[in-house]
Parts: structure tokens; sequence; C-alpha cells
């Protein structure tokens, strides 16, 4: 079965039976209630706070912004979703944006934002002049800078494979945000993804969702500070390690191995 985003845009999609399909669905509510209430635990708001919804569709994910008593502003590429949230009379504030082209709102304007099932549309480029990596580069930049220092976002998204999971991760990073990635029922068909994402907070990710049972936690930036720690030699000798246990020839190692060559001129 193919993916939605493999199908058209999301403008396109998303069309005026398809977003009352989505909406009216009972399953597709329930999983969303779900998904969205698992995204505020992880931001852990302690108090009535602005956030920002972002791919917040028809209103489902704001209906619980709003049960938990939070203000809101959402944002949504598809005319056709965001008429059905009108209709139902949600109590958010909603524009019509694309959030690869950058998020337009004040520096420091969110106590926290979340994301539900809509960042991984990012990862298409609907025309030569626009790359995956352009897309989620505007994102995660506007978006750590609307937020408060401090703050935190919760994106979830399906990725297709730990390719795109990487891709996303690794855009978020490039941002500034501490990230960490965290996953419901790991190996299973429903497998959810979170993307945790600090403002201003260095460090180990998981303090940030200590306490959490029965689920994969991955600290992206940790895994990546580690990498860029990792000397030029050691790299060398571990791909030599994984070229030899694979039965392949390689030179013998020596004092000048991985030492930087000067350029003759």
């Amino acid at each position: 079965m193919s993916r939605p985003e493999d199908v058209l845009p999301p403008d396109l999609y998303y069309n005026e039976s398809r977003s009352a399909q989505y909406t009216s669905n009972t399953r597709i509510q329930k999983v969303q209630a779900e998904m969205t209430r698992r995204a505020l635990s992880l931001l852990n708001l302690q108090t009535p706070s602005l956030v920002l919804d972002v791919g917040c569709g028809s209103g489902l994910s704001g209906a619980m912004l709003s049960e938990a008593g939070h203000a809101w502003i959402g944002l949504d590429i598809s005319a056709a979703m965001l008429a059905v949230a009108l209709e139902a009379d949600v109590d958010g504030d909603m524009l019509l944006a694309d959030a690869g082209q950058g998020l337009a709102f004040r520096p420091g304007s969110f106590d926290a934002a979340i994301s539900i099932s809509a960042v991984q549309w990012l990862c298409n480029a609907e025309s030569a002049d626009e790359s995956a990596e352009g897309r989620l580069r505007r994102f995660f930049e506007s978006l750590y800078s609307c937020l408060k220092r401090g703050a935190r976002a919760v994106c979830q998204f399906y990725p297709r494979d730990d390719k795109q999971k990487k891709l996303v991760s690794d855009a978020a990073i490039k941002a500034g945000f501490g990230a960490g990635l965290l996953e419901d029922g790991a190996g299973t068909k429903q497998a959810k993804v979170y993307l945790v994402l600090t403002v201003g907070e260095a460090g180990d990710i998981t303090n940030v969702i200590n306490g959490l049972d029965g689920v994969e936690v991955d600290d992206m930036r940790k895994r990546r500070e580690k990498k860029d720690r990792m000397s030029r030699r050691d790299e060398i000798l571990r791909t030599k390690e994984r070229a030899l246990r694979k039965g392949k020839i390689v030179k013998a190692n020596s004092k000048y191995t991985g030492r930087k060559r000067r350029i003759k001129f």
C-alpha cells in the first residue's frame, strides 16, 4: 500500500472529500487523540501555555490541546483540512502555510510546539528547485527561532526507514535543538516515533524523557557528539576491522595510519 506522501502533495491529497473522511473516521480520531496526549506528556507543561501545532489539519490534535487547557495556533498546507476545522468551530487560531518554507512567527513566540503525523511530508520535494534537506532545514531553523529558550517541541512522524529517520533528526540537530528519538511499540506495526526537541538545553536529552518504560530512546545529539570526538585514526581502524571481518585484504597498520599529509606545492 502506497504511503499518502508518495501519491500527491499534501495540499492536493487532502481534498474536500478526503479531509471530511479523515476527520470523521473514529479509528483516526482515537489514534490522533492518543498520539497528541503522548506528545503532551513529553512536553510536560506545568501551566496553561501557548502551543504551536504544525500540521494541525482539521483540528483533531488542537481539540486535545484545548482539553488540556492550552491556547494554540495551528498551521496546515491543506485549505480543505482547515475548512473542516473552521466548520467544527475549533478553539485555536489557524493559518494556511507550508511548514517547508519556514514558520513566519516572531522569535520566542511559543511556549511549546507539537506536530502530529506531518513531518514526513517535508521529506518530499515537489519541484526541481527544492530538496527534502532544504525543506527540513527551513522548518527546524524557524521552529527553533519561534520557541522560547528552554521550550520543548514534540514531533510525531512516520519515517519511511532509518535513513529518513536520520535525515529528520540531523536536520533538527543542525538547527540547534537537543534531540532524542523515542519509539513506542518498537518493532511492531503500531510503532509510533516521536522526535523530542529542546531549545537551549544542552546535555543528555534522556533527562527530558526519563521514567518511560517499554520505549526505545535514541539520544541523537549524544551519538553525534561521540562520533565527532572519534579521531580520524580510530575511524580508519574501525573501517579496516569491518573490511577484515568481511574477508577483504587491507593494508597493515602503522604509526602513520590516519596521519594528515602535508600538501606539497
